[in-house]
């Protein structure tokens, strides 16, 4: 009868082992007994309970070249391997017999059988059905890729259907070789060891994950926090707007002196003095109009007009502005025209204060302008009361004898040529008229007596006295008053 035999799953090498129960089995002592199979057992399982206790290890990944066993079929081949083992009873096979029988010597193959088994033995342990990892090791993994091949066992998968190659042992050679020199089925690369990584626990990564939610919710607040206390320090420190002030329109009328306009500029809201910054002024240049280095005051460069001001605005910003004025209206046409008239610029506009104050009607301003220019030419005082008034600062009542006869410089009725400075602050008509005097041969002029503010002009002294006397008789009659104009 043809002895049990099994072919070895997943070997490419055709090498029939003999049973090794029916040799005396591995220990070459007899058979083991149920008792001794049943303490193996246990001694695995208490084995593989130490390494599960351990760190597991993932197992090693199959080769794509040759699927994993499964692990019905480890299971099989150790059953089958234990049965053989003691009760030699003979498996049924479906593999096709060899044409010729195969002689294998007792001795040869008796002492194959124990190192085979040797080998065999710790690699049925990992084909326990187990899905617990191995413990990882560094040694080699050479024996794990050794597997058991029990004698004249054949193990049929349900899930593999490997057909044995048909070759023969040599037992010459067999029976000569060391069991290092025996051939070995192909073993597959050595698995990767892999190291275990501890991952971090869900208990522990939600308290992390706390901990920065806390943190994070404690530097909003406190950003939070700042936020409100500099919104409310910058809001109690933030002054209050101040409203709008108020805009003014300071009219200065033309004529009007350096006194009478601080008298104004105080009444209509304006703040500080006005005779300080209008004495001197770096913005203007006196001399470059020829006045004296003397000149006491601006009078005579503060140009009437109608200036904008904020109420509670600085009196020096109106006399800036009012220099500023002057300079648009007192240019290089009228200093051409003072020097064709042979005066200096600043004496012309001497002349235009004078009849800014004398004319009291446009008609008469380049009339008067020629009477002062006859007069100075012939060497003649001008007699002209304004200027006596501007140094008495009387423009009203009627001057005195006692001042009539003052020595003051600005008293044309004893000294000569014009009065040391501008007697008032001329407009543009005035400053027009003063460069441009009308041709006529006027030397005297007196104030009409109708009230209507015509001066009656006269070449002589004598027709000038009875002009005079005409106002004079006017004034009487009207009780001491001009009298009323009654000109339509």
């Amino acid at each position: 009868m043809q002895r049990p035999f099994c072919w070895r799953i997943g070997s490419p090498n055709l090498s029939r082992v003999r049973n090794l129960a029916r040799d005396r089995g591995s220990n070459g002592g007899g058979q083991r007994t149920e008792a001794e199979r049943e303490r193996a057992r246990e001694e695995r399982e208490r084995r593989r309970a130490q390494r599960g206790a351990k760190s597991p290890s993932p197992p090693p990944l199959p080769l794509p070249s040759e699927p994993a066993l499964p692990t019905d079929v480890s299971h099989a081949s150790e059953q089958a391997a234990s049965e053989q083992a003691s009760t030699q009873v003979e498996q049924p096979h479906e593999q096709t017999e060899p044409t010729e029988p195969i002689l294998e010597p007792a001795e040869p193959i008796h002492e194959l059988a124990e190192p085979i088994h040797e080998l065999a033995e710790p690699i049925h342990e990992p084909a326990e059905p187990t899905h617990e990892p191995a413990e990882p090791t560094h040694e080699p993994a050479e024996p794990t890729h050794v597997q058991a091949e029990p004698a004249n066992v054949q193990v049929e998968s349900p899930h593999m259907h490997t057909e044995p190659p048909h070759a023969h042992a040599d037992p010459a050679s067999a029976s000569q070789r060391k069991p290092a020199d025996l051939p070995r089925p192909d073993r597959r690369p050595a698995s990767p060891t892999y190291v275990p990584i501890a991952a971090p626990s869900a208990k522990r990564t939600r308290g992390i994950g706390k901990r920065i939610a806390i943190l994070l919710a404690a530097v909003v607040l406190i950003g939070a926090l700042v936020f409100a206390v500099v919104l409310i320090s910058h809001h109690s420190a933030r002054q209050k707007i101040p409203p709008i002030p108020k805009i003014v329109k300071i009219v200065i009328p033309e004529g009007f002196t350096r006194a009478q306009i601080a008298v104004l500029s105080h009444q209509d809201g304006l703040s500080g003095s006005y005779l300080l910054p209008s004495k001197r002024s770096s913005e203007i240049d006196l001399e470059h109009y020829g006045a004296p280095a003397s000149t006491p005051s601006l009078e005579g460069f503060l140009f009437p007009a109608t200036y904008e001001m904020y109420v509670g605005a600085q009196a020096s910003q109106l006399v800036s502005e009012q220099l500023a004025a002057f300079d648009e209206n007192f240019g290089g046409s009228e200093i051409r025209r003072a020097l064709v008239l042979g005066i200096t610029p600043y004496q012309l506009l001497t002349v235009a204060s004078i009849i800014e104050r004398e004319a009291a009607i446009p008609h008469d301003r380049r009339l008067v302008a020629a009477v002062i220019y006859n007069r100075l030419r012939l060497n003649m005082t001008l007699g002209i009361d304004s200027t006596l008034r501007y140094a008495l600062h009387n423009f009203t009542t009627p001057l005195t004898e006692a001042e009539l006869h003052s020595n003051s410089p600005y008293n044309t009725r004893i000294h000569r040529g014009l009065p040391p400075t501008p007697i008032s602050n001329p407009g543009a008509a005035a400053i027009q008229a003063a460069a441009h005097p009308a041709h006529v041969s006027y030397l005297y002029y007196v104030a009409g007596a109708d009230g209507c503010g015509e001066q009656v002009f006269s070449t002589s002294y004598a027709q000038f006295e009875k002009n005079a006397a005409a106002y004079r008789e006017a004034i009487e009659k009207n009780g001491g008053r001009v009298p009323a104009c009654k000109k339509g």
